[in-house]
């Protein structure tokens, strides 16, 4: 059964900020979910870029 639209958590995009400065070929993305009532800001997450190699701030999309 599928939940109710009154939830309050969103599927979010997470995209790689040093990886897009640098220009090399590829994103770093990963896809989480958050609780839009306990965090309107854009949510910024250290998590790890397998093309870099290093952990590095991903930053919310929309």
């Amino acid at each position: 059964m599928a939940k109710k639209s009154k939830d309050n958590r969103s599927q979010i995009i997470l995209e790689c900020t040093e990886h897009k400065e640098s220009g090399m070929p590829g994103t770093s993305r990963y896809i989480t979910e958050k609780n839009r009532k306990n965090t309107p800001d854009r949510l910024e997450l250290k998590k790890f870029n397998p093309i870099l190699k290093k952990y590095t701030i991903h930053k919310e999309i929309k």
